[in-house]
């Protein structure tokens, strides 16, 4: 599985931005995806997760209904909507085949996507 993310940029803060991982794997739709992130100088942390489905999603604590996790299985393609950002959203942004709430719990990763939020 090869993953690319993109959508990542410098936005203010209360912004918005969708974040999206393209998966080049012929069987896309039998993965559950996550997203995660690491700021400087922290460990990288669980975002979201979402089954092969899309029927289940789980969500950090920290997201407080602000993320979105979704999946496009037609185009191997899986989302992260964030609303309200806040500063300290402010990370690399993975996405990782997987599920759970570690970041163990996720192989392989994609490059990311940096976020930057402006106060």
């Amino acid at each position: 599985v090869q993953l690319v993310e993109s959508g990542g940029g410098l936005v203010q803060t209360g912004g918005s931005l969708r974040l999206s991982c393209a998966a080049s794997v012929r069987t896309f739709s039998a993965y559950a995806m996550g997203w995660l992130r690491q700021a400087p100088g922290k460990e990288r942390e669980f975002v979201a997760s979402i089954t092969w489905t899309g029927g289940s999603t789980f969500y950090a604590d920290f997201v407080e209904g602000r993320f979105t996790i979704s999946r496009d299985n037609a185009k191997n393609t899986v989302y992260l909507q964030i609303n309200n950002l806040k500063p300290e959203d402010a990370a690399v942004y993975y996405c990782a085949t997987g599920i759970g709430d570690t970041a163990e719990d996720y192989d392989p990763w994609g490059p990311g996507t940096q976020v930057t939020v402006s106060s």
